[in-house]
């Protein structure tokens, strides 16, 4: 790994996650008119807190955004449910604040989950489905007592791609039956992209300066780099799975989507108790002594991340980082066969063990169970299909031999002849390429257009190892995000590497302007032509 420097990090104090990605401004809290959708009125980011700013002055000040641009003006639908005891929270977290008890540096702040996540609060998880409405089994996943832990207040659960994009094959990025579908800030009639797509236009339009997302298959990385915010995905087994609704036992993983690196490295140190600090490795990457591995075979077509993606390695070089171009690699024949039939054997087992241990609310009890509950529920069926569910509900159990053979082949090619593979063989110390391409249409006929061919997320997130996006810039004033991998454990380095970009780069985050397209700007005159 890259030869680290040692380094002395002050411990950040009150509401230091938002300072860390925020400038100071005031805002207003006026009430639109629900009609005024695409207007500005609505469009503000957190207020810089001074140090003598209450937990409960955070959470109202969310609240009120939730009102302003999530329910009304652009409605966004980024929230999925709110925790109606936030404010009671807050306000005896500030009671403890002022008895001179700190639980850290996240102590007050206003946090949202991803809801497939469970956590205690009077909420259910619901994973986008009215399957899961009555889900409140009064238990917190092992990451939500962490957060809770160190202070932060759980604010409510955010709006994801139902079933964390793994019920059908013409799915909508975005979209759940519960809370309908979320959009992109930057351009309101493009996807946040997803499974994690509540929490990344949550993030990215100032409702919150940190979310929870989850991923199996770049559903952390996608809608970061898609919204314009910073996201890692852990090394699998960083943070525990339980008590999140799941997909794959091998791939999925939860991690923190925010503004800055800083604030990522803060969330992971409220997270990953007694792994070390996240926040006093920031900075020590050595650009003298770190070697990047360059994936030109990920860079995919489009000309605004390619003019993006060279400007990095330009930022990159000229701090002293040495590049080295890597212009190939393919996974092996039967790969992608084996990958998808893979996810569909642990989704089926490891779905029907986490419905099983739901509270007797819960009716479907299994996958049988709820594929034939979406058959006779018009709101589940409304905008696609469950093919994944019913080809996943085909298959065997995790002791049939094709499920073994092609789990050895899929972690064997990402791992020891992928990611491991590429850094010895090029001597690197971490991978690089553009996170994605930007983001595309919403679109309910036909389903996601997701563009191919950019970004090499996928590799990590079979192997399981740790992946971080980071604002790249902008195309046609959409959000690109640059990725850095590295090998399995290198967690912490991962993040600092996305930290010496961004310093290197001079923090490339935008805020978004709630377009209705980006073809009409936000007073509705049309862009282009005689106008």
């Amino acid at each position: 790994m890259a030869k680290i420097q040692k380094r002395v990090f002050l411990k950040v104090g009150i509401a230091a996650l938002l300072v860390a990605g925020c400038a100071a401004e005031s805002v207003s809290l006026k009430k639109p008119d629900p009609l005024a959708k695409g207007t500005t009125e609505t469009v503000f980011a957190p207020t810089l807190p001074s140090a003598g700013t209450s937990s409960e002055t955070l959470v109202r000040q969310a609240l009120a955004r939730i009102d302003a641009i999530d329910r009304a003006g652009p409605t966004l639908q980024s929230v999925l449910s709110v925790n109606p005891d936030a404010l009671e929270i807050a306000k005896a977290l500030d009671a403890e604040r002022a008895e001179g008890n700190l639980r850290g540096p996240i102590h007050g702040i206003p946090v949202l989950l991803k809801d497939n996540i469970e956590s205690k609060d009077n909420l259910p998880t619901t994973a986008g489905s009215w399957a899961l409405i009555d889900n409140k089994n009064g238990r917190d996943a092992p990451l939500s007592a962490s957060l809770r832990k160190n202070g932060a207040v759980i604010l409510g659960k955010s709006n994801l791609s139902q079933w964390a994009n793994f019920r059908s094959e013409d799915s909508v990025s975005g979209w759940s039956s519960v809370r309908g579908q979320v959009r992109n800030p930057h351009s309101l009639n493009r996807s946040p992209c997803g499974s994690s797509s509540g929490s990344g236009a949550a993030v990215a339009s100032g409702i919150v300066a940190a979310a929870i997302g989850t991923e199996t298959n770049g559903s952390i990385i996608c809608p970061s780099a898609m919204n314009g915010i910073v996201g890692f995905k852990p090394t699998v087994g960083v943070i525990s799975q339980e008590l999140i609704v799941p997909i794959s036992s091998t791939q999925d993983t939860a991690g923190p989507m925010t503004l800055t690196v800083t604030g990522a490295a803060m969330m992971m140190d409220a997270l990953t108790e007694n792994d070390g600090s996240y926040v006093s490795t920031l900075g020590t990457v050595d650009p003298g002594e770190t070697r990047i591995g360059v994936l030109n075979f990920a860079k995919g077509s489009n000309p605004g991340v390619h003019a993006n993606f060279q400007a990095a390695l330009d930022d990159l070089e000229e701090k002293g980082f040495s590049l080295v171009e890597i212009e190939e690699w393919e996974p092996g024949e039967g790969f992608w066969k084996a990958s998808y039939d893979v996810l569909k054997y642990e989704f089926k087992a490891t779905l029907n063990e986490y419905l099983a241990s739901t509270t007797g609310a819960v009716k479907t009890r299994s996958l049988a169970e709820l594929i034939e509950f979406n058959k006779n529920d018009p709101r589940e069926m409304a905008v696609f299909t469950q093919s994944i569910f019913e080809a996943s509900e085909a298959l065997g159990g995790l002791t049939t031999e094709e499920y073994k053979t092609g789990l050895a082949m899929v972690l064997k090619a990402t791992r020891e002849n992928g990611i491991d593979k590429m850094m010895s063989d090029n001597n690197v110390d971490f991978l690089m390429a553009p996170s994605t391409a930007p983001t595309f249409l919403i679109d309910h006929i036909y389903g996601d257009s997701y563009p191919g061919g950019t970004g090499a997320g996928w590799v990590a997130a079979i192997a399981g190892y740790p992946h971080i996006t980071v604002p790249m810039g902008t195309h046609k004033g959409l959000p690109t995000g640059l990725s850095f991998m590295s090998t399995a454990g290198a967690d912490k380095q991962v993040v600092a590497m996305g930290y010496a970009f961004e310093q290197a780069s001079g923090e490339l985050r935008v805020k978004p302007d709630f377009r209705p397209s980006l073809e009409q700007a936000e007073n509705g005159k049309m862009l282009g032509g005689n106008d």
